[in-house]
């Protein structure tokens, strides 16, 4: 049976959050990476995957989704061992759709907010207003961190998609320690994954090094 194809690219938030997700299941994916500056999203080819043109996209046999999400969830339906990343009781389920709706809707996008800035509208510094929209958010995840995990006790999906984009935007918004210790706690928590660097942390480096190289860039335009 051949692997599950990725459509992926290693900056990506959403698509580390997919990778962290088969590395925990121990799952083989095949990727393919799409350049979106290159606009290779919106080519012919992918579009026929994803009318959205965005990425990950995974095509699993013929099955295609779309959003990081959708994607971990049927990662672990259909090839976890057991639900503990996206657990079958109704009360701890919700709480983990909670998370997932919280770093899609806030965490996600505010980091959006800005990186549309920079890498398309080519601005050459992050407007104050939008740097603080993100400290609010992580003073929300920070308020809403009352156990080890995102979700609750036990590591979940929720936990790879917050920590995608947590780890990304800290590189150009820091995220100071005495002010927000339980996000720090659980950041590093989730970094002693021995899967996390590969799957993870190169990427959010990575991610944070272009927004703040970009945006030198932009100054000299």
């Amino acid at each position: 049976m051949p692997k599950p194809v990725l459509y992926t690219v290693h900056l990506s938030p959403p698509c580390r959050a997919v990778e962290l997700t088969a590395k925990a299941l121990g799952l083989e994916l095949e990727r393919k990476t799409v350049n979106l500056l290159a606009g290779d999203n919106l080519k012919p080819e992918f579009l026929k995957l994803n009318p959205k043109h965005t990425i990950p996209v995974l095509d699993d046999n013929g099955t295609i989704i779309g959003e990081s999400h959708a994607i971990m969830i049927y990662l672990v339906r259909k090839y976890g061992k057991t639900d503990a990343l996206y657990p079958s009781d109704i009360v701890k389920q919700a709480r983990v759709n909670e998370a997932l709706h919280f770093e899609s809707g806030v965490l996600f996008a505010r980091l959006r907010f800005i990186t549309e800035l920079v890498f398309f509208a080519r601005k050459a510094e992050i407007p104050e207003d939008r740097i603080e929209y993100v400290r609010k958010a992580y003073r929300l995840l920070e308020d809403s961190l009352g156990d080890e995990f995102v979700a609750g006790s036990q590591m979940t999906v929720a936990d790879f998609s917050c920590i995608s984009t947590v780890a990304s935007t800290v590189g150009f918004i820091p995220l100071d320690k005495s002010e927000f210790p339980r996000t720090n706690a659980w950041m590093e928590r989730m970094k002693g994954l021995p899967y996390y660097e590969e799957a993870n942390g190169t990427g959010a480096t990575e991610l944070g090094k272009f927004v703040v190289k970009q945006l030198a860039e932009n100054a000299n335009l």
